[in-house]
């Protein structure tokens, strides 16, 4: 069976479309659940945070969730959104690779 998501943490990905279509960032965090990613600093939202001990309130920007089919990952070689694919390098480890360009994209 395919693996449902290619996407992890730390992956560097471009939205391809929505309200910021065009954006570049790291995934922060992924919801396996809702199927939806966290992108850094895309899809910013305003949210009213009311004051309590330690903390001022008042209006945050934040990064709120985008769907996972709205992302792809930037190619490691000119940060294009491209496909992913999984290979097996001589060592026997499985990584995933861009298929635009072939390059690695696990670390």
């Amino acid at each position: 069976m395919a693996e449902k998501f290619k996407v992890k943490k730390g992956d560097k990905v471009v939205i391809v479309s929505g309200r910021s279509k065009g954006a570049t960032g790291e995934v922060l965090r992924v919801d396996r659940i809702m199927d939806r990613v966290v992108v850094q600093g895309a899809n910013k939202a305003t949210k009213h945070v009311k004051p309590s001990r330690g903390s001022a309130g008042g209006i945050e920007e934040r990064e709120a969730p985008v769907h996972i089919s709205n992302v792809m990952h930037a190619d490691p070689k000119d940060g294009k959104p491209t496909r992913v694919g999984y290979k097996l390098l001589d060592d026997g480890r499985k990584v995933r690779f861009a298929k635009r360009s072939g390059e690695v994209i696990d670390r």
